[in-house]
């Protein structure tokens, strides 16, 4: 009797487990959609503005476009200011500063992570305090040290100063320390160094979260303001943000050539994550981010 009963209920709760199934996944792609198109907006208001006149940009009110496409605005972008030399500018501070934060980053986890030395834990807790220091209080001795150096008004003085920090360290060392220790042991009776484990073993399993440090050192560095701002005197050596902030003078804002190069400046930062977007996600998940 028992089985008969369980045997005449079964397929009516598999109908309901299974519709309730179906509807939490309605709810939470429905949710994801609403989210996505949050995040997005902001970027399709951006390009919808790039291509009204100035004079339409608060006077054609909601409306998305304005009378024409003003696609004017992208060589006006170009020419007003010195936009190409300030792209090469900031691809070249994103790409070495990135480039050198990632080398310092997994040259101090590994020895966080694999060397053994006295008060390790605690000179590791102390680098991770340096996380809670903002950058508006490290830019006046930092200005002072790269003007003893005579960096000023170059771009070693933006790529150098900011690469030696406590967060791309932490993220790869607490994914070495879930690694096990067999392959690096069996090297090293081989005879192998830790310069040669590090290149040979340890580097091709952690380029997941290299992949993490990287791309967000490469936004750091591209969207970074206040020190450019600082250290830099002249027009041919900015980067982007400061090359937006001359679209703003006495006379107002020029926001149809300023919206235009604004989606210009945020291309390079799109593709290098829709890029590496498999790595992101990844290292995320499998590194100090995401747990394991």
């Amino acid at each position: 009797m028992t089985t008969d009963t369980l045997t005449r209920t079964d397929p009516q709760t598999g109908k309901r487990d299974r519709s309730r199934g179906r509807r939490g996944r309605i709810i939470s792609r429905t949710a994801m959609i609403v989210v996505g198109l949050g995040f997005i907006f902001p970027f399709i208001w951006m390009l919808a503005t790039s291509l009204k006149s100035t004079e339409e940009v608060f006077s054609t009110g909601a409306n998305f476009l304005g009378s024409h496409l003003a696609w004017s605005n992208y060589n006006t972008a170009w020419t007003l200011i010195p936009f190409g030399r300030i792209i090469v500018n900031s691809f070249i501070v994103a790409l070495a500063g990135a480039l050198l934060t990632t080398t310092v980053s997994l040259l101090s986890a590994y020895a966080f992570a694999r060397f053994r030395f006295r008060f390790r834990d605690r000179l590791f807790l102390l680098f991770l305090g340096t996380l809670v220091l903002p950058h508006e209080v490290l830019v006046i001795p930092l200005y002072i040290m790269m003007n003893k150096l005579g960096l000023v008004n170059s771009l070693v003085a933006l790529i150098v100063p900011f690469a030696f920090g406590a967060f791309g360290a932490f993220l790869i060392r607490q994914f070495l320390l879930t690694l096990p220790l067999d392959y690096e042991e069996a090297a090293r009776i081989d005879g192998a160094g830790s310069f040669r484990i590090l290149w040979s073993i340890i580097l091709p399993l952690v380029q997941a979260p290299l992949a993490v440090v990287g791309v967000f050192s490469f936004i750091d560095y591209w969207g970074s303001f206040l020190w450019p701002l600082i250290v830099i005197n002249d027009n041919t050596q900015g980067t982007i943000p400061l090359g937006l902030s001359m679209f703003s003078g006495e006379r107002g804002t020029d926001w149809g050539p300023l919206m235009a190069a604004s989606t210009l400046a945020v291309l390079p930062s799109l593709v290098v994550v829709i890029v590496l977007q498999k790595q992101l996600v990844k290292g995320i998940s499998m590194g100090g981010l995401g747990g394991r």
